[in-house]
């Protein structure tokens, strides 16, 4: 394993991509030289930093330090490690079958090469889950980037025409989703999975004793998405003009209108301004008084997201953080998963978990009846998100305070800053 050469592929393949992706294709590799010589290392680097954070840093709320054993980390970081290795052979073998469907050639080595390649952005901003309360911004932005990375080297290892890679790269990534999405339910040992995996992956059929037909239902959530790769041709055509102009704020506005086709908008959305979020968390939440509060908005490779956090107080020890937040330009993904969320229950000794929707909006909730200590959280309009957590006498204080907020008001702003292409 050549350090020095990863470090330098990784170097390319963030910094310069378009013209890194041909010396990728040019390359003599195999499967297992893939694995061996690069992604069992690069792989690696956020399983060990999520070890690291939750075990050794731990997570701290309310002054209290939350850390897992050492034997579960250990388990948690191999069984993921480990999943996350299938699932690049897995996705891979889904890149190579999809290839005619968009007008490409079929090749496994090279289809493993652009999952590998373009999951680099990924897997590096994972190491920032180390990072206090600023590090998902880094994860999103890093999984956005690969998403671009991902719609430029498919034509080149796929050999799919420039204006099909769109398309391609839609239902490349919704793929990923879902299979991502059910490696962490595997890795958190939910029940149901399989259950899941059947409602989410509903639409598509790849036939044929070697795969080489891949069929997408029109209905389904993948076919739905694959339709949005029509305009995320476009919006990747104005992506290389702005690239060729290297007008910093018209690649920041390309980008946009490409990650809001992706995620399902007709073009750019902007978050909420902290000021507007934050008037939506109360003075007080019964006899809990506000003692903190703060608001913000970030920018991620051309989508935005806000959110706005206070936390409420009472002498007796009770507290309560409530959260709102604006998924922005990502609401097409907060759709689709509310879409394809499983209703599911898990009862134990001392508490209960649930997922569930109520009134068309995905809600969770979990209580421990020892620790007195929950979570409950809802999604508003397929954009918003509004959380309490915190240790009080019941469930039903953490449901007032979600209801504390008005939700009618926050439902109706779910098309505020959309701009259409």
């Amino acid at each position: 394993m050549d350090f020095g050469k990863i470090i330098e592929r990784i170097k390319a393949i963030l910094a310069t991509p378009k013209t890194e992706w041909p010396a990728v294709v040019a390359e003599p590799a195999s499967v297992s030289g893939l694995y061996t010589g690069y992604i069992a290392l690069v792989a690696a680097l956020p399983a060990i930093a999520g070890f690291i954070k939750g075990t050794l840093i731990g997570t701290s709320v309310f002054g209290i330090t939350v850390r897992s054993s050492v034997g579960g980390g250990i388990t948690h970081l191999v069984l993921g490690y480990a999943l996350s290795l299938v699932l690049v052979y897995v996705m891979a073998l889904i890149v190579n079958a999809l290839a005619p469907s968009f007008g490409g050639q079929k090749d496994m080595v090279q289809a493993l090469k652009t999952v590998a390649y373009s999951w680099t952005a990924y897997w590096i901003a994972g190491i920032a889950v180390i990072v206090p309360w600023l590090g998902w911004l880094v994860v999103l932005a890093g999984g956005i980037y690969s998403i671009y990375l991902l719609y430029l080297g498919l034509p080149h290892t796929m050999k799919c025409p420039p204006e099909k890679a769109g398309g391609y790269t839609a239902v490349s990534v919704i793929i990923a989703i879902v299979l991502g999405w059910i490696v962490s339910l595997i890795v958190a040992g939910v029940v149901g999975t399989a259950a899941m995996t059947g409602a989410a992956m509903g639409g598509l059929h790849i036939t044929g004793s070697n795969g080489d037909r891949v069929t997408v239902d029109s209905n389904s959530a993948l076919g739905k998405l694959a339709a949005m790769g029509e305009r995320m041709e476009q919006a990747g055509k104005q992506m290389d003009a702005a690239q060729k102009s290297g007008d910093s704020k018209a690649q920041s506005e390309a980008m946009g209108k490409m990650m809001g086709a992706m995620s399902g908008a007709d073009g750019t959305v902007e978050a909420l301004a902290p000021d507007q979020i934050k008037a939506f968390l109360p003075d007080s939440l019964g006899s809990l008084k506000r003692n903190s509060l703060s608001a913000q908005r970030n920018s991620a490779m051309g989508m935005q997201i806000s959110q706005a956090s206070a936390s409420y107080a009472a002498d007796n020890g009770q507290h309560i953080t409530l959260e709102v937040s604006d998924t922005g330009g990502a609401k097409g993904f907060m759709s689709l998963a509310a879409a394809m969320a499983p209703e599911e229950e898990k009862q134990t000794d001392h508490g209960y978990e649930k997922t569930y929707s109520a009134n068309g909006n995905l809600v969770h909730e979990e209580w421990d009846t020892q620790s007195k200590y929950g979570e409950y959280s809802m999604v508003v309009g397929k954009r918003f998100t509004v959380k309490a957590n915190g240790n009080v006498d019941s469930i039903d204080q953490l449901k007032q305070a979600v209801a504390s907020i008005d939700l009618a008001k926050l439902e109706s702003l779910k098309d505020a800053g959309v701009k259409s292409n």
